[in-house]
């Protein structure tokens, strides 16, 4: 049994590790109802002092302001926290709403898990 304190995942999200860090995969559609099965898990990985998170969005197919409110939400509470948070999205849409809102300016995108791990670390301004 893991000691890890982070809940293993639901339809909408994969928690698994990678390189050291911990990693939220969304799935699906992310909309108001995905989101409050997400956050839980979310405010699990994001809780602990120090976390080193990444969410990838590589799997998903749609995303609303749910969505946005999980990743600022996310970025907030590691930030607070004094940890390091990482983003995976190469969906076009998704891309375009990130850009529009600002987000990609904090939490700037990256094509793959490793490529996310070799950026240097996202700003911690606002929006």
């Amino acid at each position: 049994m893991s000691s890890d304190p982070t809940p293993p995942g639901t339809g909408f999200l994969r928690v698994h590790a990678h390189r050291g860090r911990t990693v939220l995969e969304l799935r699906g559609e992310i909309d108001i109802a995905a989101a409050v099965e997400i956050i839980p898990h979310l405010d699990a990985a994001t809780g602990r002092p120090g976390a080193r998170i990444v969410i990838d969005l590589r799997h998903v197919e749609f995303f609303d302001c749910s969505g946005l409110r999980l990743l600022y939400r996310a970025r907030q509470r590691v930030l607070d926290r004094d940890g390091e948070l990482r983003l995976v999205c190469t969906h076009p849409l998704t891309l375009r709403v990130l850009k529009v809102t600002g987000l990609a300016r904090l939490l700037p995108p990256a094509p793959s898990l490793d490529a996310a791990l070799a950026q240097p670390e996202a700003t911690s301004g606002t929006l």
